[in-house]
Formats: C-alpha cells, structure tokens, sequence
C-alpha cells in the first residue's frame, strides 16, 4: 500500500476545490442553518456504506460507549479504522470527513500536520509502522443523522478532533492539533511549520506587554512541560483564573489576544467558527492571559486563555522548544455535555407530558 495516498488525495481535494465546493454546496441546499451537522452525517454514512463488514466493525461504536471520550494525542494503539486499512476511494470519503468538521485553513493543517510523521520518520531513523502518516484512525458513534445524538473523532499522533451532533446542532472538542517538527529545520521540506499562526500570535501577544503588565502575565518563569490539561476527558484550570486580566490591556494589546483567539476559532468551518466567536465576544474584556517561559521567538514558552466557558493552551518545550502541542477545551461542552443535558431533559418532559 502507497503510504502518502491519503495525503496525495487530500492534497488532490485542495487542488480540485473540492473542499470548498463541498461547503458552498451545503450552504445552498441548507440555507436556513444546521450545514454543519447534515453535511458530517452524510459524510459519515458515506464512509460508512463503503467499509466492509470487519472495517465497519472496527469503525462504529454505540454513542453511549465509553470509548467516544477516550481521546489522546500521542503516539498510541487506538480504536478505530485507520487509514492504512482503507481503500484509495474509502480514503477519499475519509477525507471528506475530516474536511467536513474544519476550514479549509484548519484542514490544510490537519493533513500537514498527519504528514509530518515522515519529517519524524527521517529524523529518528525509525522503521516499522510507528511513524506511518496513515495511523490516523477514524470513529463513529451512534448513526449519523439529522434527529438523535451521534458523533465522531479523526484522531492520531497530535490530531485529536471530536465532534458531537444532537438534534442537528454540532458541539466540537476538544480539539488539538500539534506539530513536531514545528518547524522543519532540515530537508526538502525546511520552513515548514503547521502551526505558525498559533505560535507567532501568542508571541506577538506577550512582546505587546509592557513591563507592568508583563510581569502580571508571566505567571512563572520557567515554561510549562506541557499542556496542563494533558488529554483529561474534563477540562482542568476551573475556577480564578491566573494571568493578566483583558480589563487592564489597551486597545492594542487586547485586538492581538482577540486575533490570537480567532485563529483558533477559524480552524472550524464558518458555522462552528461563529459559535467560537460568538463565546470570545461574549467573554468581552474578562479574559486572562498565562504565559511562562521566555518571550523571544525560539525559548521554551506555554500560553494560555482562560474565560468562564472556554480554555486555550499552547505549549512548545520540548524538542529544543521545537515541539507544539494547542488545544481548545470548552469547561462544559466537550463532548457534547451541554448538548446532551438539555436534549436528554427535553426527552425526559416529552415523555412524562406522553405519559400524562
């Protein structure tokens, strides 16, 4: 099997503007909202239709099943169907998939991203399938439809994307993305970096600071080894925030923490980023920015923003600080939580009122 096929077809979607057409097509059958939800559920029976009994087998799960919560970013054996078990066309439908549930800039990042296990691969001398760009394995939870609960995760070394829809409205995360190299420094392929717009925004946040406000910020002086949060299935970092508060920034510096936000936001397609960009506005000025590490491009540093609903970290330490790992984390919506409570409390009255 083509180890690079998947990523060769997805280049091949950019290429051809599929993954545009695909969204624009959406926006005109389904004018009056829930884009989102009907273009993943018919991507998803796609994909579906087209595996074999054992490739189904691997590839669905009941929504209910434990297994929907268990994400990581590491390098690990997981439960799924990767794409080194699918066919040249079931990997089209796989990345139609992906494609559904990000931007195009969040897409491109994602295959970058996938592709970066062979960058790995030269680096560490490795043999065998640990560093294959193809163990990113895909997972379906219920039935994909446009009424009921159903979900789905594409995940794998640092791409863990997970997205649960009720009733036609879509809930994502948590969603991480990560780089190593996050920069390529040697090869055909150096400059490349996957996440440059996480990473130069969140240093052009700090260096905006001046020294008053710059000492609130740094909460300790020796960056973070990783991401606080790591893969907990609930968000950790409730409660008083640490860090600067958005209130004692100028207009200046908070516009740079706005667009050090959106950037993450503006991973999703249009639907999914305007629910993000809604949560940033409605947070206003009580926002707090935590950095530790240094602030001249090349140090060890971690970031995050922390707000009553929503938590965004970066980290890049290891590896000679050339090693990223970025998450969005929502404190009561990943995984659907929100979602699912009110939609299982709408159940519960309808049936009591049945019953009445």
């Amino acid at each position: 099997m083509n180890r690079r096929s998947f990523l060769y077809s997805s280049g091949g979607l950019l290429a051809a503007g599929v993954v545009g057409s695909i969204h624009s097509q959406a926006e005109q059958t389904h004018p009056h909202g829930g884009n989102a939800a009907s273009l993943m559920a018919e991507c998803a029976n796609r994909l579906v239709s087209a595996l074999d009994n054992n490739q189904r087998g691997k590839a669905t799960f009941p929504f209910d099943s434990n297994e929907r919560l268990n994400w990581h970013f590491i390098p690990r054996d997981r439960k799924g169907l990767s794409l080194r078990e699918m066919t040249p066309y079931q990997k089209h439908l796989a990345s139609a998939l992906l494609a559904a549930g990000l931007s195009q800039r969040g897409y491109i990042k994602a295959v970058t991203i996938m592709s970066l296990e062979d960058v790995l691969r030269i680096i560490e001398n490795a043999s065998g399938e640990y560093r294959n760009p193809e163990k990113y394995y895909f997972s379906i939870f219920g039935t994909p439809a446009d009424h009921g609960a159903w979900g789905y995760r594409i995940e794998g070394h640092h791409l863990s994307q997970n997205y649960t829809v009720v009733d036609g409205k879509v809930v994502d995360g948590p969603s991480f993305f990560g780089a190593n190299p996050a920069e390529v420094r040697q090869g055909q392929r150096k400059g490349l970096r996957a996440l440059a717009g996480e990473d130069d925004l969140g240093i052009e946040m700090v260096r905006s600071l001046e020294e008053p406000l710059l000492k609130i910020a740094i909460v300790n002086p020796t960056a973070y080894t990783d991401i606080l949060t790591a893969a907990s299935r609930k968000a950790a970092l409730r409660g008083q925030p640490s860090g600067l508060a958005a209130s004692s920034m100028n207009t200046r510096q908070f516009d740079a923490l706005k667009a050090l936000m959106e950037e993450y936001a503006k991973n999703l397609p249009d639907e999914l980023a305007l629910n993000r960009i809604a949560q940033i506005n409605q947070a206003g000025r009580n926002v707090y920015f935590a950095w530790s590490g240094g602030i001249n491009r090349g140090d060890p540093h971690y970031y995050r923003i922390q707000t009553s609903s929503f938590l965004i970290e970066l980290d890049d330490t290891q590896d000679d600080a050339n090693h990223i790992h970025s998450v969005w984390r929502d404190f009561s919506g990943d995984f659907g939580e929100d979602l699912l409570h009110q939609h299982y409390q709408a159940s519960h009255r309808t049936h009591l009122t049945q019953s009445a």
